[in-house]
């Protein structure tokens, strides 16, 4: 082909899953090396600091925009488990979700990130520290965007050994006279 010669448009059309894989692979390729290149100049503490903030902001623009792609509208249990699920499926992760009397269980039985942290050869206590403090402070984000009608605890971590990561977000019960 010339450099005057324009491609034709199928030059140019990927396979969708082609294009996932690659924004996948970009997106916790990137979430890894800022964090090891903060970690080289100030630290592990400094780096897991600034992740936690990041993660007080990013799990509000999925959130958000999970319930724009499925057409959520309310904050009910049944949004919020298609939301999160939408999230952590994107993210490759293997899990179950339940929804019973207002409250929504995730078990995460394969977790990519503590994968990925494996596979970089980082200390499991790291990887313990990191789930922590970033899974905590995300699924209490989550809670919230659902009109801050849920409590978040994170039960059990595979990062710390438990056979998966619990996640339970339970109704906040509303005082009488409230609206609901």
């Amino acid at each position: 082909m010339t450099h005057n010669a324009m491609p034709s448009d199928s030059e140019y059309s990927y396979p969708e899953k082609t294009v996932t894989d690659f924004l996948h692979r970009s997106y916790t390729a990137v979430d890894g090396l800022w964090f090891v290149k903060i970690e080289e100049r100030q630290g592990f503490d400094a780096a897991l600091e600034l992740d936690q903030q990041v993660w007080a902001i990013m799990p509000k623009i999925q959130a958000r925009k999970a319930r724009e792609l499925l057409g959520e509208e309310g904050d009910g249990p049944e949004a919020l488990a298609r939301c999160f699920g939408l999230k952590l499926r994107s993210e490759g992760h293997d899990l179950d979700i339940s929804v019973e009397n207002g409250a929504v269980r995730v078990c995460v039985h394969y977790c990519r990130w503590l994968e990925i942290m494996k596979r970089s050869g980082r200390d499991e206590r790291l990887a313990a520290q990191i789930g922590e403090r970033i899974c905590t402070t995300e699924g209490a984000v989550w809670a919230r965007e659902f009109g801050g009608r849920y409590r978040f605890s994170l039960l059990q971590r595979r990062c710390a050994g438990d056979g998966c990561c619990e996640y339970l977000f339970t109704p906040i019960e509303t005082a009488p006279g409230e609206d609901e």
